[in-house]
């Protein structure tokens, strides 16, 4: 049986790279195809192609954009559906297909194990499936907790059989920064200022987008800390440079986004304006938090003011950080991005951060990353100006949150033709597998085209 699948995958010739996009992509049909039967339906007559299609998507790439109404037009077998590809988008084909074959007590070859750390996007394959145990325990520990806390609040509010499973799904979307729930038609609207739900929603969101590496070495080192009775500042010296970057610019960003949409959004009625000194604070903090890649919102994204929509397109771009759950460009690439543009201005050879220097090939993937995933921001919205015309600043909004697969939009997703409708489905993919992904799964190895040496040139830059 292990030879027939090792042959198989060299007879169609994939490499890990190129097989995690084409699981999405199969998943997406598949998922597509169940919400269409009229079981999935709140009315019993089946959904359309287009919309189911959408649907699965915007669950599979936990994006969160929604053409219908996720509690009105979908029964609970298809809320449980969507629930499970939201779940299997948040930790990857990959992730899931292995969890299977772990609970089966089949045997991981070393294909297997380096297609699982290309899925999570690692540098080595040494304890990658303690790794993959402990992500699962993690998030369904996480998740888990989150669903018991907001139970507090959904219970009461909607009686026990619809409160648990509001809690259950907002648990889960939130943590695989989805932004999807079945509590009405306006998000969490109604619990801008309810702290238990703002609080489990933020918490969720975060510990889902700084990613699995992040926690497991922050445990580590707290765990080694408490051991050895060492001071918190030395705790913090022995953690990861990854850790300390990831951490330090997540915090950067969260706390200038509350700044920026507290001063920008102040007087707004339309969003923050007509609340309490405390409730624009929460909600700025919120609108900050949800930006890096989750899709809740407290209030119409419509209503924002135009300087605000400029520093959402950021936000939404950056999005999370890597190994995670979030989506966009993550914290570290636009970081190198920054680095390397200083180390030009101080014409500094090496890269260096926390007393480590970057190597090259993550430089160069960095700027890869952010010039195709621009590009691709770019060339859709002009598609989506072309087949749908509406306002630039409606259609870059949409855009960019689809390709961040963050799920935040300014009113217009449901009144989103066919082509418009396509447009995003594609722009939704793309954010989940990444650009370069979809590059190289079209692309064949070039290796040999790098033994290849030219005579340097000269060319004017600037």
């Amino acid at each position: 049986m292990e030879k027939e699948r090792n042959n198989i995958l060299k007879k169609i010739r994939m490499s890990p790279v190129q097989i995690i996009p084409a699981s999405f992509f199969i998943a997406i049909l598949m998922g597509t195809l169940i919400l269409m039967l009229p079981v999935s339906s709140a009315g019993g007559a089946g959904t359309d192609f287009l919309t189911a299609l959408f649907t699965a998507t915007t669950s599979i790439c936990v994006t969160g954009l929604v053409v219908v109404d996720t509690y009105a037009h979908w029964s609970l077998f298809g809320q449980i559906v969507i629930l499970i590809l939201i779940q299997i988008g948040g930790l990857g084909m990959i992730a899931i297909a292995f969890t299977i074959m772990l609970l089966t007590r089949r045997k991981f070859s070393l294909t297997d194990r380096m297609l699982l750390r290309d899925a999570f996007n690692l540098n080595t394959n040494n304890k990658i499936l303690d790794f993959l145990v402990k992500v699962l325990k993690g998030t369904f520990l996480v998740e888990g907790i989150g669903a018991i806390l907001y139970s507090f609040v959904f219970i009461p509010e909607f009686g026990v059989k619809k409160g648990l499973w509001s809690a259950i799904f907002n648990s889960v979307s939130a943590f695989c920064n989805a932004g999807m729930d079945v509590l009405g038609n306006n998000s969490l609207g109604n619990y801008s200022d309810n702290p238990i739900v703002m609080t489990v929603t933020t918490t969720l969101i975060i510990l889902g987008g700084i990613g699995f590496v992040v926690w497991f070495d922050v445990m580590e080192r707290v765990k080694e800390g408490v051991h050895k009775r060492f001071l918190p500042s030395n705790v913090i010296k022995r953690l990861s440079e990854h850790t300390k970057l990831v951490l330090s610019f997540t915090l950067f960003l969260l706390l200038s986004g509350t700044l920026f949409f507290f001063i920008l959004e102040y007087n707004n009625p339309g969003t923050i304006g007509g609340m309490s000194f405390g409730g624009k604070l929460v909600n700025s903090f919120f609108e900050s938090v949800t930006l890096r890649t989750a899709g809740f919102t407290t209030f119409p994204q419509e209503n924002m003011t135009k300087a605000s929509c400029i520093v959402a397109y950021a936000f939404m771009f950056i999005g999370g950080s890597p190994i995670g759950t979030a989506g966009g460009i993550k914290t570290t690439t636009f970081f190198l991005l920054i680095l390397n543009v200083r180390s030009y201005l101080k014409n500094q050879d090496d890269k260096v951060i926390f007393s480590h220097r970057v190597s090259e090939e993550s430089m160069r993937k960095a700027s890869a990353i952010v010039f195709v995933s621009a590009g691709a921001v770019i060339l859709l919205t002009i598609i989506l100006l072309v087949v749908n015309p509406v306002p630039m600043e409606d259609a870059l909004y949409e855009v960019v949150s689809a390709c961040g697969t963050v799920g935040l939009s300014r009113g217009l997703t449901s009144s989103l033709g066919a082509l418009g409708r396509i447009t995003i489905i594609a722009a939704m993919y793309l954010g989940r597998i990444g650009p370069i992904s979809l590059v190289a799964l079209f692309s064949r190895n070039s290796a040999d085209s790098n033994k290849i040496k030219y005579s340097e040139g000269v060319f004017y830059v600037g």
